[in-house]
């Protein structure tokens, strides 16, 4: 067997019209679906889709916007009312429209997790959540994990140990520690580590960010 590979050159070129296997060809595709029409053409001969099917809305379904509806959100333990369009975000209702500023939003792309809350006791980001689908469920921010003024042991810890620097991840950190400690009063270190693999930091205080979630789960168990 010969051990000659062939080089990019030597490879065959597709052809720009090669045929699909709904008859169209690739160049004819690019072409027509960067037209608004010409893409509901091709949607209907390709897919089966008819324009009647695209804009039907199944029984039952409600449909809102594009403009700004009301909803009620339960945050921290109260409610709020607020308008919303349905491309609002959780972390833009928290930040824009209730001035809840201690969630973070940093990539604003689900990838750091600097916005994390809680949606049910369930560590979320609240960059990729939207308000619509936090509707009748309980959210709760870093402000609501501190009671009657006082930082909740954790916050408490963070602050003993330093594990901060610029500070914009620090409220995801905290959120998704105090999510672990409500599961698991007992943690390992491999434990925190695991719960916050999704938290980046880049000022690198990770080490503290572990060293305080484990004096925060041993004062709670004094309390307990």
């Amino acid at each position: 067997m010969s051990d000659h590979q062939p080089s990019q050159k030597e490879l065959p070129e597709a052809p720009s019209t090669a045929p699909t296997p709904a008859g169209i060809s690739r160049r004819g595709f690019l072409k027509g679906a960067g037209i608004t029409a010409a893409g509901t053409a091709l949607l209907e001969g390709v897919q089966g889709f008819s324009r009647e099917a695209v804009a039907s809305t199944p029984k039952g379904v409600k449909e809102f916007g594009p403009e700004p509806f009301p909803v009620t959100l339960h945050i921290n333990g109260k409610e709020h009312a607020l308008q919303i369009e349905p491309r609002t975000t959780l972390a833009d209702a928290l930040r824009i429209q209730l001035n809840m500023t201690g969630t973070k939003v940093s990539c604003d792309r689900g990838v750091c997790s600097s916005c994390t809350v809680l949606l049910d006791r369930m560590p979320v980001n609240s960059c990729m959540t939207l308000a619509i689908d936090a509707v009748g469920h309980h959210v709760t921010t870093i402000e609501g994990i501190s009671t009657d003024e006082q930082m909740h042991p954790l916050q408490a810890a963070f602050v003993r140990h330093d594990a901060m620097q610029c500070g914009f991840c620090t409220p995801g950190m905290v959120m998704s520690c105090v999510s672990l400690l409500e599961k698991n009063p007992h943690p390992t270190e491999a434990d925190v580590r695991y719960a916050v693999s999704g938290n980046l930091c880049r000022c690198g205080t990770y080490p503290k960010v572990f060293a305080a979630t484990l004096d925060a789960a041993s004062q709670l168990a004094r309390k307990a």
